[in-house]
């Protein structure tokens, strides 16, 4: 199977930025010079799913639709049973459909039109090729990547190395998220498996515990009703000799005998078995907590991908420009206590390059914890791993920070990505101060009369 893109990538996306105007042939080369109605008409239609290239199906339909979405449908245009298909094989028949481009090509257009309506909106302010890519970088720093494959994909102004841009980067973005979450996924599916087995355990205990229990009463009331004969026959049969009666009698208390024996060890097993339950019980509620613990531990994990998945993708931008989690260290000194030298001189090089000044305290091995006091009142922010500090210089640090009002922010590793994921809340926090602030000068701005549209040339 070929490694390699279905198409050859393109080397710059201004490469073909000027092919954005072949779209108006036999227009003015003037740019204050309209076009017609017909040529605008022409020129600005969104490209249907069946006009795409039949490589880029399987990237849209497999990251825009969800499996659920595609098993209501896909089965309205094909023979797949929609509740045993497979999710490959529905997978595949919607490419299928959408390579066709029949009805089932003008259903998943609707129904990617009609759930991405707002994306498409928001994207048709880009009037270039450059500006269609600037809106796609912001949408892969935010997350949200499924609404605005789909605007660009169908955007008037896509052409082909925007499309392959944004094609490269949906196909790495899968290898970093795939890498970074296997292994906690095996291991969260493994705890809700087990916890589904308890569950199902303690289920078919309680049933048994029901059928005992009704297997007793039943028992008694057999035993009653013999009784009851017995008696009655007793009452009716006064001439029975005293000796046959002193038999029954005593047969009767060998088979209450028995049957009181017999409902001790029915007594005994429901205990052990409710016992059981109890343990088991417990049992699923520890694997609760542990599943929970896990759940938040793989919301920090996947908080801090992303936060190195932004500064990555940043590095890797063509103006070479810093990630903008690091915008808010330009100027500021920054301690870091504790780490490993390995992943300090990865956080030294990425503060600097933001403009910053990075510190390093290694907590007391060979640095003196006195110097605490030295360094901390010049800091502007103070960072440790928890990881990779003792508990004596954390408690100092806290101390020292507190006496001179420095801002301290602990990490759970000393990794990159973790320093990134602080980065990313602090920036966030300060953006919505900011926000505040600029509230008054957008609506200072939005108030002013749009600029002329007089042409020095045709009037």
């Amino acid at each position: 199977m070929q490694s390699v893109p279905p198409f050859r990538l393109a080397r710059t996306p201004s490469s073909e930025s000027g092919s954005s105007t072949g779209a108006y042939k036999g227009l003015s080369a003037d740019a204050c010079c309209a076009p017609s109605e017909a040529q605008l008409r022409s020129a600005n239609r969104r490209a249907r799913l069946v006009d795409l290239d039949s490589h880029l199906h399987c990237s849209i339909i497999g990251t825009c639709l969800s499996t659920n979405e595609l098993r209501k449908l896909v089965p309205k245009f094909t023979d797949l049973d929609k509740q045993h298909a497979s999710d490959l094989e529905i997978h595949h028949a919607a490419v299928e459909l959408a390579i066709d481009g029949g009805p089932g090509a003008k259903a998943l257009q609707k129904a990617l039109d009609t759930r991405y309506s707002g994306a498409v909106r928001r994207f048709e302010v880009a009037k270039s090729p450059e500006a269609l890519l600037a809106l796609w970088k912001e949408a892969l720093k935010s997350g949200d990547i499924p609404p605005a494959y789909w605007a660009l994909m169908t955007h008037p102004q896509a052409i082909m190395s925007v499309r392959q841009v944004a094609f490269g980067d949906l196909h790495m973005l899968s290898h970093l998220v795939g890498a970074a979450n296997r292994a906690d996924i095996r291991r969260l599916v493994a705890l809700e498996e087990e916890n589904a087995a308890l569950k199902d355990k303690i289920e078919r205990q309680q049933n048994k515990l029901h059928e005992q229990s009704r297997e007793r009463d039943a028992t008694i009331r057999e035993l009653t009703e013999q009784l009851a004969e017995l008696s009655a026959k007793a009452q009716r049969a006064p001439d029975v000799s005293e000796g046959s009666l002193e038999a029954e009698v005593q047969a009767l208390r060998e088979a209450l005998v028995a049957r009181d024996e017999k409902l001790a060890i029915h007594t005994s097993r429901r205990e052990a078995a409710e016992q059981r339950a109890i343990s088991e019980q417990n049992y699923a509620r520890t694997l609760s907590a542990r599943l929970d613990d896990t759940i938040a531990t793989l919301n920090i994990v996947q908080a801090e991908c992303s936060a190195l998945e932004r500064a990555v993708l940043a590095q890797g931008d063509d103006a070479g420009s810093r990630g903008a989690d690091l915008d808010n260290l330009a100027g500021k000194r920054v301690v870091y206590v504790g780490g490993r030298p390995g992943s300090n001189a990865a956080l030294r090089q990425l503060v600097e390059s933001a403009g910053g000044d990075f510190v390093v305290h290694d907590g007391g091995i060979e640095d003196r914890k006195g110097m605490f006091a030295a360094a901390l009142p010049r800091a502007d922010i103070v960072v440790f791993p928890v990881d990779c500090i003792d508990h004596d210089s954390m408690n100092l640090l806290k101390r020292v920070c507190d006496r001179h009002q420095v801002d301290y922010h602990p990490v759970r590793t000393a990794s990159v990505a973790s320093f990134m994921e602080l980065m990313a809340r602090l920036g966030r926090t300060a953006a919505r101060k900011d926000s505040r602030s600029d509230s008054r000068n957008d609506f200072q701005t939005a108030s002013q009369p749009p600029a002329s549209r007089f042409c020095l040339k045709h009037g």
